[in-house]
């Protein structure tokens, strides 16, 4: 233990049979060595017991190997999803990523970002939760390269997200062509970008088909909220209630039907439901729930591209352009959304 505490890069050059700069790519920039040698040097790696020092490299370069990756809700599996296609392409590409979970508030997500601006990070992903905080302006100014995903342009640095005034048409159309004449949207808050484009889509499509919409705030997109809603639909005249729903998001989806229920009313037969993000519980719910869905997991991947671009270019001294990626969402139509009972 003692002899390999000593070990260094030359040694496993030496054992290898390569360069120490070889070494040195394999360890801080894998994608750039041949595959036969990333293996050989790997090998030697862990024959050896050879453990890379990151807080050295990182003192020497005056840069390191770690990114951050903050959320708005890391128990969303929207997001979850999110991270570990991002995590996976770091991971890919010879670096770690610290994790922050704003769990929702605002307060939370100004401290891990002030907290991000005081580490020696590479850069950041942030999802926000709402309007841009002041501190990305700050990891900007400071030269650190910053990636706002699931959003969609109008900010100084590479944005990504998916087209959802586009997703909420999409569901509307659906809605209405299988006869809904009266549509609810249920989700908040407000605030957040996500819902308001998601509304905003749902309107289009139903005001193409001459169809009410029903507003239906939440405070939060989660189950509660969803079973909360449901509650206040159980409880309107059944002659002016919504027979369809589109909901902010799947987590909201499920509390509404589990609400539904709850309240004896028929899944699709009285209420139709749609929900949106189309994770993995939409297709095993009691009723499988219709959703529109996003590419959570390529989200991850292409924002970690886009993050990994930029800080090649200021590393090497290259003029980077940001970019926004707008992704196109599809509908996955279950039995949550079938023909509704004649009113």
């Amino acid at each position: 233990m003692k002899r390999q505490a000593r070990l260094s890069m030359r040694d496993v050059a030496l054992h290898a049979q390569v360069s120490v700069g070889t070494v040195s790519h394999v360890v801080n920039h894998p994608d750039r060595v041949q595959p036969k040698t990333r293996q050989r040097v790997e090998e030697a790696i862990a024959e050896l017991g050879w453990v890379p020092n990151p807080q050295a490299r990182a003192l020497r370069s005056g840069r390191s190997r770690t990114v951050g990756i903050a959320v708005m809700d890391v128990a969303n599996p929207f997001f979850a999803d999110l991270l570990r296609g991002a995590q996976a392409r770091f991971e890919e590409a010879g670096y770690t990523a610290t994790i922050g979970d704003a769990d929702n508030r605002l307060a939370r997500e100004a401290h891990l970002l002030r907290s991000f601006l005081g580490q020696r990070l590479s850069g950041v992903i942030l999802g926000p939760i709402g309007a841009l905080p002041p501190e990305v302006a700050a990891l900007t100014d400071a030269g650190v390269p910053t990636v706002l995903v699931d959003r969609i342009g109008g900010e100084d640095c590479c944005t990504i997200g998916v087209d959802d005034i586009a997703g909420g048409h999409l569901a509307g159309e659906h809605l209405v062509e299988t006869g809904h004449r009266r549509i609810a949207f249920v989700g908040g808050p407000a605030e957040l970008p996500q819902v308001t484009q998601r509304l905003t889509g749902l309107q289009r499509a139903c005001r193409n088909g001459g169809v009410e919409v029903i507003e239906v705030p939440t405070p939060t997109l989660d189950f509660p909220s969803g079973r909360e809603a449901a509650d206040r639909i159980a409880a309107m005249d059944p002659a002016s209630r919504p027979t369809g729903v589109l909901c902010a998001n799947d987590l909201v989806a499920i509390g509404m039907l589990q609400g539904c229920v709850a309240h004896g009313l028929r899944v699709p037969d009285d209420i139709a439901l749609v929900g949106y993000d189309d994770i993995e519980f939409a297709a095993a719910a009691a009723v499988p729930l219709s959703s529109v869905a996003q590419p959570r997991r390529d989200l991850g991947i292409r924002a970690a591209d886009l993050l990994l671009q930029e800080i090649e270019d200021r590393n090497e001294g290259r003029e980077h352009t940001h970019r926004q990626v707008v992704l196109d969402p599809h509908l996955v139509v279950r039995a949550s959304s079938g023909i509704p009972a004649t009113d």
